[in-house]
Formats: C-alpha cells, sequence, structure tokens
C-alpha cells in the first residue's frame, strides 16, 4: 500500500513540474552573439555610435509594436516590464535592447572630437546610469524567465556595464575592478563551450575587458604598470575598448603636460627657440612621441597603414602648435625680440612638419610599388599604375622645393641649413629620375616606343647625375646608393625592349596592313554560324550571344549591303519638254455667272 502511494506521488510531482515548465517557459537568448551582430552591422565597425543608437531606437520601435506593448496613443502610460509581463523571449530583446540605446547615446557624448564639456558630460553619466539600470533589469528578469546560459550571460552584460559606469566616474576603482573581473570570468567559462563562433566571440571579449582590468589595477595601486605600457595595450581594438582609450588619451595629456614643464626651447638646425606657450609645449611633446614610432629602432615592424595613420596625428600635432604660435604672434604687442623667436619657432615647425610630409609620401610610394610588382592573387585587388606613380613623385618633388625655398628664406644660414638645402637638391634629382622611369613605363603601356625610349633614357641619365652627386657627397646614404643603381640598371633594360619591340613592330607593320585591307568586306566579315538578331525575330532563341562565353553579339549587318535601286529613264527626262499634251478645259468646271454679271462683267 505503501508502496503504490510513492508511485502515484512520484507521478504527481513529475506531472506538476510538466505544468511548470509549460507555465513558466524558459527562454534562450545568446547574448554576446546577438550584441555583437548587431554592433558590427550597424555602425560599430567603424565607431559610428549614433548609428548603432538610431537602429537601438528603430529596433525598440518595431518590439513595442509587433508585441503590442505601446504606451499609449494621445497620453503616456508607462507600463512596466515585470516576470509576470514576460510571456516571450521578444519581451527580454526590450529590455536589452533600451540599455543598448542608453549605453550607446552615452559613447557618442564620449567619442566627441573635442571631447564632453561638463554639462554633456553630466549627461553621459545620467545615460550610463540608465543602462545600468536597464542591464540590471535584464538579469533579474533572465534569471527567472532565462536558461542558465543566458542568465549567466546577463550577469556578466549587467556587471560590465556597473563597471563602464565606475570607470567613467574616476571612483570606486576597487568595485570597477571587482565588476571587470566577475565578467571576465564568466566570458571564460562560456568560451569553454558551445560552437566555434561563441567560442571566438568569448575570447575576443576577455581580450577586450583585459586593458580595463590592467588599468582599475593601476589606479588601485596593486600593478607597477607604466604609462608606456598602457600605450601599447590601448592599440586594440573593440567597443569595450572605447571608454578605456578615451581615459588613456586623458592620463597622456596629462602626462605630456608635466613633461612639457621640463621643454623649454626647441632645437633645429643649430638654433635655440624658447617656448613659453603650455600649449605648444604639450603639441611638440605628443609630435615627437609619435615620431618614434616611425623613425625608431621598432619603426620596421610597424605596418605600412598604421604609419600612415601616426603620420596623420603627427601633422595634427604640429598643426595645432602653429596654431598656437600665429595667435600668439597676434597678441604679442610691438616686441621685436619676441615676434622674433616665435617666427623662427614656426619656421622650424613648418620645415620639419614638411620633412615629415616627404617621408609620408615616401611611404606611398614603397606601397604603390610593392602593388605595382607583386603577382595579384585576388582579382578585386586594385591595380596600381604608373600613372599614379608619377602623381606621387609629382607631389614629393612639390615637398622638395618648398622645403628648399623654406630654409634657404633666411639672410644668416647656417652650416646645418645649407646641408638641408643642398640635401633637398639631391633629393629633387632623384624624384625626377623615379619620375621620369614611371612616365616612360606608362607610354610603354600605352604602345608608345618612342616616347617610351627616350624617357627611359632621360632617367638613366638622370639617375647617373643623381649616383654621382650621392656618392662624391661626405655623408652618403647607401640604401638610395643602391636605389639608384637599381633603376640605372632597369632603365638600361628597359631601353633595350623598347628598342627591340619598336623594331619588331615596325618589321610586323606593312604585313599586318596587308592582312587588314584584305580582309576588309563591304557586307562585313560575319561568321556564317553567327545568328543576327533581325534576322530571328520570330524565334523565340537568344541572338545576342551567350552569356557564358565572350563572344561579340550581332544585331544585324553593319554597313548594310548594296542593294539595286530602280531610276527614272534618261529619254524620257529630255522628252518631257517636246511633248504636246492635251487639252483638258472641256473637263475642267465652269463658273455660274448670274444675270446682273452679263451687264456688269
Amino acid at each position: 500500500m505503501a508502496k503504490g502511494d510513492d508511485v502515484a506521488g512520484m507521478e504527481i510531482d513529475q506531472n506538476s513540474s510538466a505544468l511548470d515548465q509549460i507555465s513558466n517557459p524558459r527562454f534562450s537568448i545568446n547574448v554576446l552573439q546577438l550584441l555583437k551582430s548587431a554592433q558590427m552591422q550597424h555602425g560599430l565597425r567603424f565607431g559610428d555610435y549614433a548609428r548603432y543608437r538610431r537602429y537601438c531606437t528603430a529596433r525598440l520601435r518595431r518590439l513595442y509594436k509587433s508585441l503590442k506593448f505601446t504606451h499609449g496613443r494621445g497620453k503616456y502610460t508607462k507600463r512596466a516590464i515585470s516576470s509576470s509581463t514576460v510571456t516571450e523571449v521578444r519581451f527580454l530583446h526590450l529590455v536589452l535592447y533600451a540599455a543598448e540605446r542608453a549605453w550607446s547615446h552615452a559613447m557618442e557624448k564620449k567619442t566627441l572630437p573635442d571631447g564632453p564639456n561638463a554639462r554633456q558630460r553630466i549627461y553621459l553619466i545620467g545615460r550610463l546610469r540608465k543602462a545600468v539600470k536597464w542591464a540590471t533589469q535584464f538579469q533579474e528578469l533572465c534569471a527567472i524567465k532565462g536558461d542558465s546560459r543566458t542568465s549567466l550571460e546577463a550577469e556578466a552584460y549587467a556587471t560590465y556595464m556597473k563597471g563602464s559606469l565606475l570607470f567613467e566616474q574616476d571612483e570606486h576603482w576597487d568595485i570597477a575592478l571587482k565588476c571587470f573581473k566577475s565578467a571576465r570570468a564568466v566570458y571564460e567559462e562560456l568560451g569553454k563551450y558551445g560552437d566555434l563562433e561563441n567560442q571566438v566571440l568569448c575570447r575576443e571579449r576577455v581580450e577586450e575587458l583585459e586593458p580595463s582590468i590592467r588599468y582599475c589595477l593601476h589606479k588601485v595601486g596593486e600593478s607597477n604598470i607604466k604609462t608606456s605600457e598602457l600605450v601599447q595595450i590601448g592599440e586594440m581594438e573593440g567597443p569595450a575598448l572605447d571608454l578605456f582609450k578615451a581615459k588613456l588619451e586623458a592620463v597622456m595629456a596629462e602626462a605630456r603636460s608635466q613633461q612639457a614643464a621640463s621643454l623649454t626651447e626647441f632645437h633645429w638646425l643649430g638654433h635655440r627657440f624658447p617656448i613659453s606657450n603650455a600649449k605648444i609645449r604639450v603639441a611638440i611633446l605628443k609630435a615627437q612621441e609619435l615620431e618614434k614610432d616611425t623613425n625608431g629602432p621598432e619603426a620596421d615592424s610597424v605596418p605600412a597603414e598604421k604609419k600612415l595613420a601616426i603620420f596623420d596625428k603627427i601633422f595634427a600635432a604640429y598643426s595645432e602648435a602653429r596654431s598656437c604660435i600665429r595667435n600668439d604672434l597676434t597678441n604679442t604687442g610691438n616686441s621685436e625680440s619676441i615676434k622674433d623667436d616665435l617666427s623662427g619657432l614656426d619656421k622650424a615647425i613648418g620645415a620639419v612638419l614638411g620633412e615629415r610630409t616627404i617621408e609620408r609620401n615616401q611611404l606611398l610610394v614603397h606601397i604603390a610599388k610593392n602593388k605595382l610588382s607583386k603577382v595579384r592573387d585576388d582579382k578585386t585587388e586594385k591595380v596600381t599604375k604608373p600613372e599614379e606613380l608619377v602623381r606621387l613623385y609629382d607631389l614629393l618633388l612639390q615637398n622638395a622645393a618648398d622645403l628648399s625655398d623654406l630654409v634657404s628664406s633666411g639672410r644668416d644660414r647656417k652650416p646645418e641649413e645649407v646641408a638641408l638645402s643642398e640635401e633637398c637638391e639631391l633629393k629633387s634629382l632623384v624624384f625626377r629620375a623615379e619620375r621620369c622611369f614611371y612616365l616612360a613605363k606608362s607610354y610603354s603601356l600605352a604602345g608608345k616606343r618612342v616616347e617610351a625610349y627616350a624617357l627611359f633614357c632621360r632617367a638613366r641619365s638622370l639617375a647617373d647625375d643623381a649616383l654621382k652627386k650621392l656618392q662624391s657627397s661626405t655623408n652618403a646614404d647607401q640604401v638610395a646608393i643602391k636605389d639608384l643603381k637599381m633603376l640605372y640598371n632597369d632603365c638600361r633594360s628597359n631601353i633595350c625592349i623598347e628598342h627591340a619591340t619598336g623594331v619588331m613592330e615596325e618589321e610586323k607593320a606593312p604585313e599586318n596592313l596587308s592582312e587588314k585591307i584584305s580582309s576588309i568586306s563591304l557586307t562585313g566579315n560575319y561568321k556564317k554560324l553567327e545568328k543576327l538578331l533581325m534576322e530571328n525575330l520570330e524565334n523565340y532563341e537568344s541572338a545576342i550571344g551567350d552569356p557564358t562565353t565572350k563572344s561579340t553579339p550581332y544585331i544585324s549587318v553593319f554597313p548594310p549591303a548594296f542593294q539595286a535601286v530602280p531610276r527614272n529613264p534618261v529619254i524620257m527626262d529630255l522628252a518631257y519638254n517636246s511633248i504636246d499634251f492635251p487639252s483638258l478645259e472641256n473637263r475642267m468646271k465652269k463658273d455660274k455667272k448670274g444675270l446682273l454679271s452679263r451687264f456688269w462683267g
């Protein structure tokens, strides 16, 4: 009897658990995969937070409308989302995208070009608080309505939002550190399971959280990490790193302002120019730090695309310094000594800017040469033409001329300035030889053999002159000498090739002409098996060629064939004037006249 009661109790428990699962279903959301896909497809691939915020707003509007969960047509009446309200997974999407919209709005303010001002910063903190509120609600709902994995991902998402808020507020670094570590531990655990795509996403999120954790450790005092190491960490990419990058930029600006106190003079070609403005010091110091990445010992390991981005930052820093110098010049007054110092500093920074411009354009030439010489594996890859290199060398010639004019503009020139001016002239000669060589290449590709031959000869002459001058200089650049020797040999080989190709084309010219004349036909040279569209209008067949082949489609015969046209006899034309035609007056209609017309005509 007792055994029968136990069996009956077990059946009742199973039935009740099944009823609970039906009445309280567990929803599943792959939170990280869902958000990463939405972010990459709607703006965050390029850091466009405004576009992502608009997407979140539109997504929320569609969700509210599809769920019939709107807040009234006229008067706004807020409808709260509770555990009893969540009857399907889209209600959880509502809360998640509300948190994403608030977070993206805060990040939009954070990534403004000049940074958020005091008013915008207050608004930014408010939007982050709103994002934390929605993320916490999402975590609570997923704990009740979601499965175990969804609940765990929601917890990691909420802790990350809390850490971001504290990170931006510059307070409670220990709590922010705990939040980031908790999120990292969850993503590390989730990265061990699931499909390959999920594992990759979790590993990327762990790598994105690592710099923020190390920065929090640095602020708490548990790490001896230096600011330069933080800069290397900040070179990573990802939406989770944008707050860290903004914070790092503020730290670097503070460090530069402290270092700039010791920068009292700017040295250039034997001149010393005093710097009194703090903004000019910070800008020059920032540019000098960036120059280490392009000219330092580790410059060879830096990719070309990254070097171009560094050059853009260098130009921005030096341009900012020059604008501050010119503002000081307008506000100086009548002090001639201060004006002379500021004018000299402006000239020195302009010369350094010209040198960096030449280096950047030489890097562009190097990239273009690599694309020109290598064999293309991808058919969609853009082909570099010799005309592009000609344009780049035109820019280099203009840059060298501008720098030479700027350096030689003073009266009392120092030996360093004279040496730089001579170096600019030598560079101009090298650039002219290179430009002439690639101009000859472009003529050669166009089939103009005579022009290409003459330009290759001219390029060889210029390369020989530049090589002699470079070898006679005291501080000869061995890399430049090697490049010039290679250019000289390339000119010689191309001269022989153009000469031989021109002779062959001249010998074959009469033969090709006779073949072309013999193939001329008034009816057109068409294949007998070719279908013409005008002759097959009544047939339901394609007459314009097979799309899979490269055959030329024929619509009609052109030029059209000659046809016989009837002509009037010449004899009839001559006899026309001597023919007597019969009178037709008896057939003409006569006018009837009245009685009065007989008397009065």
